[in-house]
Protein backbone atom coordinates (compact mmCIF):
# COMPACT_ATOMS: atom_id res chain seq x y z
CA UNK A 1 0.00 0.00 0.00
CA UNK A 2 1.23 3.58 -0.44
CA UNK A 3 1.65 6.22 2.09
CA UNK A 4 -1.35 7.90 3.49
CA UNK A 5 -3.83 9.60 1.15
CA UNK A 6 -6.64 10.96 2.03
CA UNK A 7 -10.52 10.94 0.53
CA UNK A 8 -12.17 13.83 3.14
CA UNK A 9 -14.85 16.67 3.41
CA UNK A 10 -13.72 20.13 4.04
CA UNK A 11 -16.66 22.83 4.83
CA UNK A 12 -16.20 27.05 5.35
CA UNK A 13 -19.21 29.02 6.60
CA UNK A 14 -18.90 33.16 6.72
CA UNK A 15 -21.92 35.34 8.16
CA UNK A 16 -21.93 39.17 8.85
CA UNK A 17 -24.38 38.75 11.39
CA UNK A 18 -23.39 38.47 15.03
CA UNK A 19 -24.43 34.37 14.54
CA UNK A 20 -21.60 31.31 15.39
CA UNK A 21 -20.84 29.66 12.42
CA UNK A 22 -19.38 26.76 13.92
CA UNK A 23 -22.74 25.04 14.47
CA UNK A 24 -23.64 25.50 10.98
CA UNK A 25 -20.16 23.84 9.90
CA UNK A 26 -21.24 21.33 12.37
CA UNK A 27 -24.16 20.53 9.99
CA UNK A 28 -22.35 20.61 7.32
CA UNK A 29 -19.86 18.12 8.10
CA UNK A 30 -22.97 15.61 9.65
CA UNK A 31 -24.55 15.62 6.17
CA UNK A 32 -20.78 14.64 4.36
CA UNK A 33 -20.06 11.80 6.70
CA UNK A 34 -19.35 9.45 3.90
CA UNK A 35 -16.56 11.22 3.04
CA UNK A 36 -14.60 10.92 5.98
CA UNK A 37 -15.35 8.62 8.92
CA UNK A 38 -12.04 8.59 10.96
CA UNK A 39 -11.59 12.01 12.78
CA UNK A 40 -13.67 15.44 12.31
CA UNK A 41 -12.10 19.06 13.25
CA UNK A 42 -13.36 23.05 13.16
CA UNK A 43 -11.63 25.64 13.78
CA UNK A 44 -13.40 29.45 13.98
CA UNK A 45 -12.12 32.81 14.70
CA UNK A 46 -13.97 35.07 17.08
CA UNK A 47 -12.54 38.31 16.26
CA UNK A 48 -8.96 38.19 18.46
CA UNK A 49 -8.82 34.26 18.61
CA UNK A 50 -8.36 31.49 16.60
CA UNK A 51 -10.74 28.12 18.88
CA UNK A 52 -10.12 24.55 17.34
CA UNK A 53 -11.35 21.47 18.36
CA UNK A 54 -10.80 17.70 16.50
CA UNK A 55 -11.12 14.37 17.24
CA UNK A 56 -11.45 10.99 16.46
CA UNK A 57 -14.29 9.31 15.25
CA UNK A 58 -17.59 10.11 13.91
CA UNK A 59 -19.19 14.04 13.50
CA UNK A 60 -21.83 12.92 16.31
CA UNK A 61 -18.95 11.74 18.48
CA UNK A 62 -16.48 14.30 18.12
CA UNK A 63 -18.65 17.24 19.15
CA UNK A 64 -20.31 18.21 22.11
CA UNK A 65 -22.70 20.79 23.28
CA UNK A 66 -19.88 22.22 25.07
CA UNK A 67 -17.20 21.76 22.47
CA UNK A 68 -19.28 23.60 19.99
CA UNK A 69 -20.65 26.66 22.49
CA UNK A 70 -16.46 27.11 22.36
CA UNK A 71 -16.10 27.46 18.62
CA UNK A 72 -17.24 31.22 19.02
CA UNK A 73 -16.80 33.28 16.00
CA UNK A 74 -18.54 34.17 12.53
CA UNK A 75 -15.92 32.74 10.52
CA UNK A 76 -15.64 28.76 11.02
CA UNK A 77 -13.80 25.82 8.62
CA UNK A 78 -14.02 21.75 9.03
CA UNK A 79 -12.84 18.60 7.96
CA UNK A 80 -13.98 15.37 7.77
CA UNK A 81 -10.67 12.54 7.22
CA UNK A 82 -10.76 9.20 5.87
CA UNK A 83 -7.37 8.10 6.71
CA UNK A 84 -6.45 5.23 3.85
CA UNK A 85 -3.43 3.20 4.52
CA UNK A 86 -2.03 3.41 8.52
CA UNK A 87 -3.29 6.90 9.21
CA UNK A 88 -4.84 6.58 12.63
CA UNK A 89 -2.76 9.26 13.51
CA UNK A 90 -4.52 11.76 15.62
CA UNK A 91 -1.55 14.31 14.75
CA UNK A 92 -3.25 14.18 11.14
CA UNK A 93 -6.20 15.66 12.01
CA UNK A 94 -7.88 18.97 10.63
CA UNK A 95 -7.93 21.75 10.25
CA UNK A 96 -4.35 22.31 10.84
CA UNK A 97 -4.12 25.74 13.21
CA UNK A 98 -1.82 27.96 13.35
CA UNK A 99 -3.04 29.81 16.29
CA UNK A 100 -0.48 32.57 16.73
CA UNK A 101 -1.59 34.20 13.58
CA UNK A 102 -5.03 33.10 13.15
CA UNK A 103 -4.98 30.87 10.44
CA UNK A 104 -6.08 27.46 10.42
CA UNK A 105 -6.46 25.28 7.03
CA UNK A 106 -8.43 21.94 5.65
CA UNK A 107 -7.91 19.73 2.42
CA UNK A 108 -9.41 17.18 0.51
CA UNK A 109 -6.98 15.51 -1.95
CA UNK A 110 -3.64 14.52 -1.95
CA UNK A 111 -0.08 15.99 -3.30
CA UNK A 112 1.99 13.19 -4.79
CA UNK A 113 4.95 15.16 -4.55
CA UNK A 114 5.79 17.47 -1.52
CA UNK A 115 9.58 17.91 -2.28
CA UNK A 116 9.18 21.65 -2.97
CA UNK A 117 7.19 21.98 -0.01
CA UNK A 118 9.77 20.39 2.13
CA UNK A 119 13.00 22.03 0.19
CA UNK A 120 11.08 25.70 0.88
CA UNK A 121 10.56 24.35 4.53
CA UNK A 122 14.40 23.67 4.65
CA UNK A 123 15.26 26.90 3.24
CA UNK A 124 13.18 29.23 5.71
CA UNK A 125 14.32 26.92 8.63
CA UNK A 126 10.75 25.65 8.92
CA UNK A 127 10.00 22.03 11.48
CA UNK A 128 8.52 20.26 8.84
CA UNK A 129 9.43 16.64 10.67
CA UNK A 130 6.10 13.79 10.39
CA UNK A 131 3.95 16.53 8.40
CA UNK A 132 1.84 15.08 5.53
CA UNK A 133 1.21 17.11 2.54
CA UNK A 134 -1.57 19.12 3.73
CA UNK A 135 0.71 20.05 7.44
CA UNK A 136 3.00 21.23 4.45
CA UNK A 137 0.76 23.06 2.92
CA UNK A 138 -0.43 25.03 5.69
CA UNK A 139 3.24 25.40 7.08
CA UNK A 140 4.50 27.15 3.51
CA UNK A 141 1.21 29.32 3.78
CA UNK A 142 1.48 30.00 7.25
CA UNK A 143 4.96 31.60 6.95
CA UNK A 144 4.12 33.63 3.80
CA UNK A 145 0.59 35.11 5.51
CA UNK A 146 3.47 35.92 8.67
CA UNK A 147 5.60 37.76 6.14
CA UNK A 148 2.79 39.53 3.88
CA UNK A 149 -0.72 39.44 6.01
CA UNK A 150 -1.78 38.82 2.30
CA UNK A 151 -4.46 35.82 1.57
CA UNK A 152 -3.92 36.37 -2.27
CA UNK A 153 0.05 37.27 -2.03
CA UNK A 154 0.92 34.39 -0.14
CA UNK A 155 -1.05 31.66 -2.28
CA UNK A 156 0.32 33.35 -5.40
CA UNK A 157 3.63 32.70 -3.92
CA UNK A 158 3.04 28.63 -2.62
CA UNK A 159 1.47 27.71 -5.37
CA UNK A 160 4.48 26.50 -7.51
CA UNK A 161 4.99 23.93 -4.35
CA UNK A 162 1.41 22.43 -4.52
CA UNK A 163 1.77 19.74 -6.92
CA UNK A 164 -1.60 17.85 -7.21
CA UNK A 165 -5.02 17.52 -6.68
CA UNK A 166 -6.67 19.77 -3.60
CA UNK A 167 -9.76 21.56 -2.51
CA UNK A 168 -8.77 23.40 0.47
CA UNK A 169 -10.90 26.13 2.87
CA UNK A 170 -8.94 28.16 5.28
CA UNK A 171 -9.59 30.72 7.69
CA UNK A 172 -7.35 33.35 8.06
CA UNK A 173 -8.53 35.86 10.69
CA UNK A 174 -12.47 37.26 9.78
CA UNK A 175 -11.95 35.99 6.54
CA UNK A 176 -12.74 32.96 4.94
CA UNK A 177 -10.49 31.30 1.75
CA UNK A 178 -10.89 28.63 -0.46
CA UNK A 179 -8.99 27.75 -3.62
CA UNK A 180 -9.01 24.78 -5.93
CA UNK A 181 -6.32 23.34 -8.03
CA UNK A 182 -5.85 24.01 -11.88
CA UNK A 183 -7.17 20.57 -12.71
CA UNK A 184 -10.10 20.87 -10.02
CA UNK A 185 -9.92 17.48 -9.70
CA UNK A 186 -11.56 17.12 -6.05
CA UNK A 187 -15.30 18.94 -6.57
CA UNK A 188 -15.71 22.25 -4.18
CA UNK A 189 -19.36 24.26 -4.34
CA UNK A 190 -20.28 27.72 -3.10
CA UNK A 191 -23.70 28.75 -1.22
CA UNK A 192 -25.10 32.09 -0.66
CA UNK A 193 -27.04 32.44 2.65
CA UNK A 194 -29.33 35.20 3.36
CA UNK A 195 -26.04 37.04 5.30
CA UNK A 196 -23.02 34.96 4.06
CA UNK A 197 -21.88 32.47 2.07
CA UNK A 198 -20.43 28.60 2.65
CA UNK A 199 -18.22 26.16 0.76
CA UNK A 200 -18.39 22.94 0.82
CA UNK A 201 -16.66 19.93 -1.06
CA UNK A 202 -20.34 19.05 -1.99
CA UNK A 203 -23.89 20.17 -2.40
CA UNK A 204 -25.41 18.29 0.06
CA UNK A 205 -23.55 20.30 3.00
CA UNK A 206 -25.19 23.21 1.29
CA UNK A 207 -28.37 22.12 1.40
CA UNK A 208 -28.65 20.88 5.10
CA UNK A 209 -27.12 24.99 5.96
CA UNK A 210 -29.66 26.14 3.40
CA UNK A 211 -27.35 28.16 1.17
CA UNK A 212 -28.72 28.09 -1.88
CA UNK A 213 -26.12 27.15 -4.54
CA UNK A 214 -24.27 29.70 -6.33
CA UNK A 215 -21.59 27.90 -8.50
CA UNK A 216 -18.35 25.90 -8.09
CA UNK A 217 -15.36 26.83 -7.16
CA UNK A 218 -13.45 27.60 -10.53
CA UNK A 219 -10.15 25.95 -10.91
CA UNK A 220 -7.31 27.24 -10.26
CA UNK A 221 -9.43 30.07 -8.39
CA UNK A 222 -8.83 31.67 -4.88
CA UNK A 223 -12.46 32.60 -3.78
CA UNK A 224 -12.33 35.34 -0.19
CA UNK A 225 -15.16 35.92 1.81
CA UNK A 226 -15.71 38.32 4.46
CA UNK A 227 -19.19 38.33 6.07
CA UNK A 228 -21.42 38.49 3.34
CA UNK A 229 -18.98 39.96 0.69
CA UNK A 230 -16.79 37.67 -2.23
CA UNK A 231 -13.66 38.34 -3.92
CA UNK A 232 -12.31 36.22 -6.59
CA UNK A 233 -8.77 36.12 -7.48
CA UNK A 234 -7.97 33.92 -10.38
CA UNK A 235 -4.53 32.58 -9.60
CA UNK A 236 -3.63 30.59 -12.38
CA UNK A 237 -5.69 29.51 -15.39
CA UNK A 238 -7.50 25.98 -15.01
CA UNK A 239 -9.57 23.30 -16.64
CA UNK A 240 -11.71 21.11 -15.44
CA UNK A 241 -11.16 17.70 -14.69
CA UNK A 242 -13.30 16.67 -12.37
CA UNK A 243 -12.80 12.70 -10.92
CA UNK A 244 -15.28 10.79 -12.69
CA UNK A 245 -15.31 8.27 -9.25
CA UNK A 246 -17.38 10.91 -7.94
CA UNK A 247 -20.33 10.05 -10.11
CA UNK A 248 -19.26 6.34 -9.47
CA UNK A 249 -19.11 5.92 -5.58
CA UNK A 250 -17.57 8.98 -3.36
CA UNK A 251 -20.42 11.36 -4.03
CA UNK A 252 -24.09 11.02 -2.04
CA UNK A 253 -26.96 10.75 -4.75
CA UNK A 254 -28.65 14.01 -3.87
CA UNK A 255 -25.22 15.81 -4.24
CA UNK A 256 -24.99 17.53 -7.66
CA UNK A 257 -21.10 17.58 -9.38
CA UNK A 258 -19.99 20.65 -11.83
CA UNK A 259 -23.58 21.13 -12.33
CA UNK A 260 -24.97 17.51 -12.94
CA UNK A 261 -26.96 15.49 -10.74
CA UNK A 262 -25.35 12.40 -9.13
CA UNK A 263 -28.75 10.51 -8.73
CA UNK A 264 -29.38 11.02 -12.84
CA UNK A 265 -25.92 10.09 -13.85
CA UNK A 266 -26.20 6.76 -11.82
CA UNK A 267 -29.60 5.97 -12.78
CA UNK A 268 -28.02 6.81 -16.46
CA UNK A 269 -25.41 4.18 -16.12
CA UNK A 270 -28.03 1.59 -15.24
CA UNK A 271 -29.81 2.19 -18.74
CA UNK A 272 -26.81 2.22 -20.71
CA UNK A 273 -26.01 -1.06 -18.53
CA UNK A 274 -29.57 -2.57 -19.88
CA UNK A 275 -28.55 -1.62 -23.31
CA UNK A 276 -25.06 -2.76 -23.58
CA UNK A 277 -25.28 -6.19 -21.28
CA UNK A 278 -29.17 -7.18 -21.12
CA UNK A 279 -29.78 -10.49 -18.93
CA UNK A 280 -32.87 -12.44 -19.14
CA UNK A 281 -33.87 -12.36 -15.30
CA UNK A 282 -36.52 -12.07 -12.81
CA UNK A 283 -35.48 -9.47 -10.49
CA UNK A 284 -32.76 -6.61 -10.08
CA UNK A 285 -31.06 -5.84 -7.34
CA UNK A 286 -28.82 -2.79 -6.24
CA UNK A 287 -25.96 -3.82 -4.19
CA UNK A 288 -26.64 -0.95 -1.35
CA UNK A 289 -26.16 2.11 -1.52
CA UNK A 290 -24.22 3.45 -4.40
CA UNK A 291 -25.69 0.42 -6.79
CA UNK A 292 -29.00 1.19 -6.17
CA UNK A 293 -29.53 4.32 -8.46
CA UNK A 294 -28.08 2.09 -11.41
CA UNK A 295 -29.98 -0.85 -10.89
CA UNK A 296 -33.00 1.68 -10.55
CA UNK A 297 -31.83 2.51 -14.49
CA UNK A 298 -31.70 -0.91 -15.47
CA UNK A 299 -34.63 -2.23 -14.29
CA UNK A 300 -37.04 1.20 -16.23
CA UNK A 301 -34.70 0.34 -19.11
CA UNK A 302 -34.77 -3.56 -19.32
CA UNK A 303 -38.61 -4.00 -17.95
CA UNK A 304 -37.37 -6.23 -15.26
CA UNK A 305 -38.88 -5.13 -12.05
CA UNK A 306 -36.13 -3.81 -9.28
CA UNK A 307 -36.71 -5.37 -5.60
CA UNK A 308 -34.46 -4.64 -2.41
CA UNK A 309 -33.62 -8.37 -1.92
CA UNK A 310 -29.95 -7.16 0.08
CA UNK A 311 -30.93 -5.31 2.91
CA UNK A 312 -27.53 -3.29 4.58
CA UNK A 313 -26.18 -3.27 7.69
CA UNK A 314 -25.58 0.66 8.30
CA UNK A 315 -23.55 0.38 10.57
CA UNK A 316 -20.92 -1.36 8.95
CA UNK A 317 -18.47 0.69 7.07
CA UNK A 318 -17.00 1.12 3.65
CA UNK A 319 -14.87 -1.74 2.88
CA UNK A 320 -12.87 -1.21 -0.07
CA UNK A 321 -10.36 0.95 1.82
CA UNK A 322 -10.51 -1.70 5.43
CA UNK A 323 -6.80 -3.33 6.17
CA UNK A 324 -7.07 -6.95 4.82
CA UNK A 325 -7.18 -8.48 7.92
CA UNK A 326 -10.34 -7.10 9.01
CA UNK A 327 -12.12 -6.94 5.54
CA UNK A 328 -14.23 -10.07 5.10
CA UNK A 329 -15.27 -9.84 8.76
CA UNK A 330 -17.05 -6.78 8.03
CA UNK A 331 -18.05 -7.87 4.47
CA UNK A 332 -19.93 -11.00 6.43
CA UNK A 333 -21.54 -8.78 8.30
CA UNK A 334 -22.44 -6.19 6.05
CA UNK A 335 -25.79 -7.18 4.18
CA UNK A 336 -29.21 -9.29 4.90
CA UNK A 337 -30.66 -11.24 2.33
CA UNK A 338 -34.91 -10.90 2.06
CA UNK A 339 -35.27 -15.05 0.95
CA UNK A 340 -38.70 -14.34 -0.77
CA UNK A 341 -37.22 -12.49 -3.37
CA UNK A 342 -34.07 -14.17 -4.04
CA UNK A 343 -35.48 -18.01 -3.80
CA UNK A 344 -35.63 -19.61 -7.13
CA UNK A 345 -35.05 -16.16 -9.23
CA UNK A 346 -32.56 -15.48 -11.92
CA UNK A 347 -30.92 -12.10 -10.40
CA UNK A 348 -29.30 -9.43 -11.74
CA UNK A 349 -26.96 -7.57 -10.05
CA UNK A 350 -25.73 -4.51 -10.61
CA UNK A 351 -22.81 -2.45 -8.83
CA UNK A 352 -21.46 0.98 -8.68
CA UNK A 353 -17.82 -0.56 -9.05
CA UNK A 354 -15.67 -3.04 -8.86
CA UNK A 355 -12.15 -2.76 -7.27
CA UNK A 356 -10.45 -5.42 -5.46
CA UNK A 357 -13.40 -8.05 -5.66
CA UNK A 358 -13.60 -9.30 -2.33
CA UNK A 359 -17.38 -8.02 -1.37
CA UNK A 360 -19.48 -9.31 -4.22
CA UNK A 361 -18.12 -13.39 -4.22
CA UNK A 362 -19.43 -13.17 -0.73
CA UNK A 363 -23.06 -11.23 -1.82
CA UNK A 364 -23.05 -13.82 -5.09
CA UNK A 365 -22.43 -16.81 -2.00
CA UNK A 366 -25.01 -15.61 0.31
CA UNK A 367 -27.62 -14.97 -2.67
CA UNK A 368 -27.52 -18.72 -3.92
CA UNK A 369 -27.39 -19.50 -0.31
CA UNK A 370 -30.84 -18.64 -0.43
CA UNK A 371 -31.79 -20.21 -3.56
CA UNK A 372 -30.86 -17.63 -6.50
CA UNK A 373 -31.18 -20.23 -9.46
CA UNK A 374 -28.61 -17.61 -11.09
CA UNK A 375 -26.80 -14.43 -10.40
CA UNK A 376 -25.73 -12.18 -13.52
CA UNK A 377 -23.35 -8.98 -12.33
CA UNK A 378 -23.19 -5.96 -14.17
CA UNK A 379 -20.71 -3.09 -13.11
CA UNK A 380 -22.38 0.64 -13.35
CA UNK A 381 -18.62 1.65 -14.13
CA UNK A 382 -15.67 0.60 -16.93
CA UNK A 383 -12.99 -1.45 -15.18
CA UNK A 384 -10.84 0.34 -12.80
CA UNK A 385 -7.19 -0.46 -14.33
CA UNK A 386 -4.98 2.12 -12.18
CA UNK A 387 -4.44 3.48 -8.58
CA UNK A 388 -5.62 6.78 -7.67
CA UNK A 389 -2.89 9.30 -6.62
CA UNK A 390 -5.46 12.29 -6.02
CA UNK A 391 -6.81 11.59 -2.73
CA UNK A 392 -9.08 8.45 -2.88
CA UNK A 393 -7.42 4.92 -1.50
CA UNK A 394 -7.63 2.89 -4.19
CA UNK A 395 -5.47 -0.18 -4.32
CA UNK A 396 -1.85 -0.23 -6.26
CA UNK A 397 -2.45 -1.74 -9.61
CA UNK A 398 -1.63 -5.29 -8.40
CA UNK A 399 -5.09 -5.31 -5.80
CA UNK A 400 -6.89 -4.24 -8.40
CA UNK A 401 -8.69 -7.16 -9.71
CA UNK A 402 -9.33 -5.98 -13.04
CA UNK A 403 -5.63 -5.60 -13.87
CA UNK A 404 -4.68 -8.75 -13.33
CA UNK A 405 -8.02 -10.77 -14.23
CA UNK A 406 -10.30 -11.05 -17.08
CA UNK A 407 -14.17 -11.32 -17.00
CA UNK A 408 -13.88 -15.07 -17.63
CA UNK A 409 -11.91 -15.81 -15.11
CA UNK A 410 -13.60 -13.06 -12.08
CA UNK A 411 -17.10 -14.97 -13.16
CA UNK A 412 -15.45 -18.17 -12.08
CA UNK A 413 -14.15 -16.88 -8.81
CA UNK A 414 -16.91 -14.47 -7.84
CA UNK A 415 -19.06 -18.53 -8.96
CA UNK A 416 -21.76 -15.70 -10.68
CA UNK A 417 -23.19 -17.08 -14.26
CA UNK A 418 -22.47 -13.46 -16.69
CA UNK A 419 -20.30 -10.66 -15.70
CA UNK A 420 -20.30 -7.34 -17.10
CA UNK A 421 -18.85 -3.79 -17.07
CA UNK A 422 -20.47 -0.63 -18.38
CA UNK A 423 -17.80 0.48 -21.11
CA UNK A 424 -15.83 3.80 -20.48
CA UNK A 425 -17.39 5.82 -23.98
CA UNK A 426 -20.67 4.53 -22.53
CA UNK A 427 -19.94 5.34 -18.89
CA UNK A 428 -18.80 9.43 -19.88
CA UNK A 429 -22.10 10.14 -21.38
CA UNK A 430 -24.23 9.06 -18.35
CA UNK A 431 -21.86 11.66 -16.21
CA UNK A 432 -23.38 14.64 -18.53
CA UNK A 433 -19.90 16.03 -18.74
CA UNK A 434 -17.77 15.72 -21.82
CA UNK A 435 -14.74 13.96 -21.85
CA UNK A 436 -12.57 16.73 -21.55
CA UNK A 437 -14.23 17.76 -17.99
CA UNK A 438 -13.68 14.44 -16.59
CA UNK A 439 -10.06 12.82 -14.78
CA UNK A 440 -10.35 9.49 -15.52
CA UNK A 441 -6.89 8.76 -14.45
CA UNK A 442 -8.83 5.22 -12.74
CA UNK A 443 -9.91 3.52 -16.05
CA UNK A 444 -7.36 4.95 -18.57
CA UNK A 445 -4.31 5.75 -16.83
CA UNK A 446 -4.53 9.67 -18.33
CA UNK A 447 -2.96 11.41 -15.18
CA UNK A 448 -3.57 15.17 -15.62
CA UNK A 449 -1.13 15.96 -12.84
CA UNK A 450 2.28 13.81 -13.00
CA UNK A 451 2.20 11.11 -10.20
CA UNK A 452 5.33 9.39 -8.30
CA UNK A 453 5.24 6.07 -10.52
CA UNK A 454 4.70 5.28 -13.94
CA UNK A 455 1.39 4.35 -15.26
CA UNK A 456 0.97 0.59 -14.94
CA UNK A 457 -0.24 -1.28 -18.23
CA UNK A 458 -3.38 -2.66 -17.90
Amino acid sequence: MRSINEKCAVVAVSNQKNFDVSRLVYLGLWSLQHRGQDSSGIASFNGSKLHTHTGMGLVSQVYSEESLAGLKGQAAIGHNRYSTSGGNDEALNQPYSYEAIGFALAHNGNLPYVDKLKTYANDNGLVSTDLNDTGLMGLALSNELRKTGSITRSLRQCWPLFTGAFSCVGIYKEAIFAFRDEHGIRPLAIGKTTHGYVVASETVALDIIGADYLRDVRPGELVILRGDKLESVQIVDGQEQVDAFEFVYLARPDSSISGQSIYHARYRAGEALAKVAPVDADVVIGVPDSGVSAATGYSHASGIRFEPGLIKNRYIGRTFIEPDKIRKSSVELKFNVISKIVAGKDILLVDDSLVRGNTLPYVVEILKKYSARSVHIRIASPPILYPDFYGVDTPDNNDLIASHQTVEQMITRFNADSLAYLPLEDFIKTTGLPKSRLCLSGFNGDYPIPVPLPSPSA
